[in-house]
């Protein structure tokens, strides 16, 4: 069995962390340097760099930032923000990203999927998925959340995955930095809907809601910010609970 990966997340907004909840109320978490040199120390299993108004702001992902963190950290490396084409890639490729995240321009070109896994990988690609509940289904949003879509998430992750990605990042809008879980139904839906790895994003409040993420939901990998950021759960301490549980975790 392929081992759980636990995954913090630097949302980036004006060159510092920053967290939310439910997509807004954003506040300051720290120096993104410093806490993404910080978790490869204690153990994480990857690390994922989101620049989240990048899209919004219409300008790229700041490569350099980029590049000031991956020389700290010794885990793959994943970037997204501002991504719209596949000329956009080789910078931050340059800058020490081991595999990039694209979502709103996703969705606005879904050959850009085709395009970057063609040219790169499967393995280089993750697609994230923004979504909230709307009228009893999921549906994916756009631009940092603000924007509603045509897009399902379900049949929109199938054909992410047909398209070539190598990872769906699932986040649920709705459990968003409320510490009361991960959104476990939709997961497991997901998981047993693709072939590919599924991370699980959104809600994590405490040791057992990674359990059943893990568990319940069949995720591959689990991402969390408030927790890692604030202090309030160390990642040694997470994995040992989980080692104990009986789970496939990497020390």
């Amino acid at each position: 069995m392929l081992t759980k990966r636990i995954i913090p997340c630097l949302d980036i907004k004006d060159g510092r962390t920053v967290k939310g909840v439910n997509f807004v109320d954003i506040r300051d978490a720290g120096d993104p340097v410093e806490l993404g040199k910080a978790y490869a120390e204690q153990g994480a299993d990857e690390l994922v760099f989101l620049d989240i108004s990048a899209t919004n702001e219409k300008r790229k992902t700041f490569a350099d930032l980029v590049k000031r963190i991956a020389t700290h950290v010794n885990i793959p490396f994943t970037v997204g923000g501002g991504i719209s084409c596949l000329e956009d890639v080789a910078p931050l490729l340059e800058a020490g990203a081991d595999k990039v995240s694209i979502n709103s321009a996703a969705i606005k070109n879904p050959n850009l999927i085709d395009e970057l896994s063609t040219t790169f990988g499967s393995q280089f690609v993750v697609v994230a998925i923004d979504a909230r509940k709307v009228e009893n289904q999921w549906v994916a949003h756009s631009h940092g959340g603000t924007r509603s879509t045509d897009k399902k998430l379900f049949s929109w992750a199938k054909e992410a995955q047909e398209r070539g990605a190598g990872e769906i990042l699932f986040t649920s809008m709705d459990h968003d930095g409320t510490k009361k879980g991960f959104a476990i139904d939709p997961l497991n839906k997901l998981n047993q809907l693709l072939q590919i790895p599924v991370i699980a994003s959104g809600g994590a409040g405490t040791l057992n809601d990674f359990s059943e993420a893990f568990v319940i939901g069949k995720a591959d990998a689990a991402l969390a910010a408030t927790l890692f950021h604030f202090g309030e759960l160390k990642i040694a301490d997470l994995k040992k609970y989980l080692l104990d549980k009986g789970l496939p975790i990497r020390l």
